[in-house]
């Protein structure tokens, strides 16, 4: 085996196999294929950075297809969330499609499969069915209406198609083989009774084509070359084939269904039925809720579409499932904002400190750096003035030698600013302290060149002017689960697990510049964190959601004290 074939992934091995025997480049053509029924997810991310990926890498068309089958679920809102996403992400689709367009072709071709005796209307109910089709171990039993007669079955299908019969009354079975090992393939429904508004073709159709029908024929129609799927339909494969079987001509290229395993992420869900509940029972604010690990709310807490495809490349394709914990994501995203977002000053746990030897009344400019990596990004000017705020964190009255953070007697930089050295403190009457007093060396200036100003002192700090800060609401998220895997645990409900600490909201204080923010702006609070201008923002108050935090030197050094 070549180096280059020891470094593709198993779907690209069995791309570059079908090359060798037979396949020309012009054959490969791929899709991502949702179900309308919700808001894509982390899960879904994987497979369109699979799909798109391949298309990228072999110069191949793909196809963005709605599998809208279902009226009862599917609505034009998450169309357009799901295509919204998909061009954040940064891909483009070849065309647009959607089952529906399809409806007659299925019809026609289920007509066929009656006239051919592949096919059936049933008249059991549900529950009789469930019992006729027996079990894993058992086979199933022919339902009483398998032998009904072609005319009869055509005539049945037909006054199902144009409404005359009730919602599960009939359906539309494949002839198979009801003793098979595979339960799939013991006469699978095709069409199912729905007297709903379908959100295209409106109340054109009083039936609706199952998914295990409508997929292979559907990739069929549109000539797509590999069917990727997850592994769950593994065991639907057998069926997939079977389906194509009854409808291919030689003359046209056969898909091909593979599948590839899920990628579950630690301290979440990823089912679109237990999102929606999250949603429905207001755990969340939304689909698009900061915690959810919708794209929508990854795009809104301020991951960006880099650091998901770099996500989704580093955990790979494989055939088996695995737990991926959800810091491998954080690193990815912190890794991209690190290069991308500017610096800024904010406080989240104000502290007053008062410069008592600066001039009272007196304010002045401070040029900053934005971003150390990004020359680009250029410089800002930060209002200093005798009265400002810092960290509560980062004072205490008496602390060790490993603390570098401003105590009593010790001295720190201001960042972009002074040397300041903490003189004093006052205490509220609960022994809490409310204010440090400070003197600063005013030959200290950064980027003075006064031999003061190169001092060395082991601290910096963060601050903000009180006199210009601006007041802002500040979204603090953690894990929405407390369970890294909430929804494999027996006997329990996943929604047992739900984190009540998930968001803490506080006011916190930053620097004037930050007036001039967008929504979706993302930037860094200087040894806080990475944070994003959420969409609730207002001229009058501005709103930043906690994207993911930085490394915490202290908080390892402190640990491995205690």
């Amino acid at each position: 085996m070549s180096e280059t074939s020891k470094s593709l992934n198993f779907i690209e091995q069995i791309i570059e196999e079908d090359l060798e025997n037979g396949y020309s480049k012009s054959d490969l053509r791929f899709r991502f294929p949702p179900e309308p029924n919700g808001y894509l997810h982390i899960g879904h991310a994987s497979s369109i950075c699979l799909n798109f990926g391949l298309g990228l890498r072999y110069q191949s068309p793909v196809n963005l297809r709605f599998d809208d089958t279902n009226p009862a679920k599917e609505e034009q809102e998450f169309v357009d969330a799901i295509k919204k996403d998909v061009s954040w992400l940064g891909f483009k689709w070849d065309t647009e499609r959607y089952a529906s367009d399809y409806f007659q072709q299925l019809y026609d071709w289920a007509v066929q499969l009656i006239k051919d005796g592949k096919a059936y209307v049933d008249s059991q109910t549900s529950e009789e069915m469930a019992v006729q089709k027996g079990t894993p171990t058992q086979p199933g039993t022919n339902s009483p209406f398998r032998n009904r007669s072609v005319a009869e079955n055509l005539s049945l299908f037909e006054e199902m198609k144009s409404g005359a019969h009730k919602e599960g009354s009939h359906v539309l079975r494949a002839k198979i083989d009801m003793a098979h090992t595979n339960m799939l393939m013991r006469d699978p429904i095709m069409y199912r009774i729905l007297h709903r508004a379908h959100h295209r073709t409106n109340t054109d159709w009083c039936i609706y084509p199952m998914y295990d029908w409508t997929h292979g024929e559907s990739d069929y129609i549109e000539q797509v070359s590999h069917s990727l799927c997850t592994l769950e339909f593994l065991p639907h494969r057998e069926l997939y084939d079977w389906f194509l079987d009854q409808v291919y001509d030689p003359k046209m290229l056969r898909p091909k269904q593979r599948e590839f395993a899920r990628r579950n992420l630690s301290h979440t869900v990823v089912s679109k039925r237990k999102l929606a509940q999250l949603v429905a029972e207001k755990v969340v604010t939304g689909w698009d809720d900061p915690r959810m690990p919708t794209i929508s709310g990854m795009r809104r807490r301020g991951y960006t579409p880099e650091s998901i495809r770099n996500f989704a490349d580093t955990i790979g394709i494989a055939k088996r499932e695995n737990l991926i914990d959800v810091s491998l994501l954080e690193f990815h995203v912190r890794e991209d904002l690190n290069r991308t977002t500017p610096r800024v000053m904010g406080v989240l746990d104000p502290l007053k400190v008062v410069i008592t030897n600066y001039p009272e009344g007196h304010e002045e400019w401070l040029e900053a750096e934005n971003s150390p990596e990004d020359e680009s990004l250029g410089f800002r000017q930060v209002p200093f003035s005798r009265e400002l705020y810092i960290e509560k964190d980062d004072f205490k009255e008496e602390a060790n030698k490993e603390f570098f953070r401003l105590k009593l007697g010790g001295e720190v930089r201001l960042k972009n600013a002074y040397i300041v050295k903490a003189e004093s403190c006052t205490k509220d009457t609960d022994g809490n302290i409310i204010e440090v007093q400070c003197t600063y060396d005013p030959k200290s200036k950064s980027g003075s060149g006064n031999p003061e100003s190169l001092r060395k002192v082991k601290g910096t700090l963060h601050w903000v002017s009180i006199q210009h800060a601006v007041p802002s609401e500040i979204r603090l998220y953690d894990r929405l689960f407390t369970h890294e895997s909430p929804d494999t645990q027996k006997d329990k409900d996943f929604m047992e697990f739900i984190n009540p600490n998930s968001l803490e909201v506080i006011t916190g204080y930053v620097e004037p510049s930050l007036k001039e923010t967008k929504i979706g702006d993302r930037i860094q609070f200087q040894r806080m964190g990475y944070f994003c201008v959420d969409k609730d923002s207002t001229e009058e108050e501005l709103v930043f959601n906690k994207t993911v935090g930085l490394r915490d030197s202290w908080a390892k050094i402190q640990q491995k004290a205690e």
